[in-house]
């Protein structure tokens, strides 16, 4: 009753909600209910119907995730949905796109999933004209040109390039910087992008042998910068061997399993 309320006056509020969480009030109850790795066992979220909106699918790209994952990805004619503009929204795998049949021109209905991530719901068949062109999956990674591997048990399709791949070492090299990882503060993207475009990094561990100079030398980088990224580096080796093995990027091992 107290959701249903809430979902009521949700337009009516001043500041934007995606839902109600209920907790436990005790806290030797939440105590005895304990939690999981990532959410206590005494609360719960109960989430609203996300908002929907109609736009245009302008092409269907495919990005190269840290495991060789293949993800389709739709861009869209720019969208308003749930107080952001969308461009873009993650397709999961050539399986999902035949299942919706998401067409490059076609009408789609979009939706952010949680109120967070940007998905296509629907396809709009009723507007479709006939210019609509299919995807394909690419039979060589878009990125490297290793060929494309999909396991019979697995829906993803994958690169196997592996870290020959520049899009796999740039992803591997930003989880392994990543806060819950060696938290390296000031590793970011674009950082990343030149330091693997230029050669200097092949893998994680030649992150420990960059040199002030070689970091000064890039782009949006001084003395003063490249020093603090050194620093911060060399600070990442004090760590626990929990957090390494998280690190490392291994498949199917997690936060609580590198535990």
């Amino acid at each position: 009753a107290y959701y249903a309320a809430m979902e009521q006056r949700r337009a009516r509020l001043h500041y934007d909600i995606d839902g109600v969480v209920f907790k436990v009030d005790r806290l030797d109850w939440q105590t005895t209910l304990g939690q999981l790795a990532k959410a206590p066992r005494w609360a719960v979220a109960f989430k609203f119907k996300p908002e929907e909106r109609e736009t245009r699918v302008v092409a269907i790209d495919v990005q190269v995730g840290r495991t060789g994952a293949l993800t389709p990805v739709a861009r869209l004619q720019p969208v308003h949905v749930g107080g952001v503009t969308v461009t873009n929204a993650t397709l999961h795998n050539e399986d999902e796109v035949r299942r919706k049949d998401v067409r490059i021109g076609d009408t789609v209905i979009v939706r952010r999933a949680g109120d967070v991530i940007p998905e296509v719901v629907a396809v709009v068949r009723e507007r479709r004209n006939g210019n609509e062109r299919p995807f394909a999956m690419p039979t060589h990674c878009p990125v490297c040109g290793s060929s494309i591997q999909r396991l019979p048990d697995e829906a993803v399709a994958r690169c196997s390039g592996g870290l020959y791949c520049p899009a796999q070492r740039k992803q591997a090299i930003l989880h392994f910087a990543s806060r819950r990882a060696l938290d390296i503060e000031g590793l970011g993207e674009k950082l990343v992008d030149q330091l693997v475009d230029r050669g200097l990094v092949q893998n994680a561990a030649d992150l420990y042998r960059l040199e002030t100079q070689s970091l000064a030398d890039l782009e949006r980088m001084g003395e003063k910068s490249a020093q603090n990224v050194v620093d911060v580096i060399g600070r990442s080796k004090d760590t626990t061997l929990a957090r390494l093995i998280y690190a490392l990027g291994i498949r199917n091992i997690g936060e609580a399993t590198a535990k």
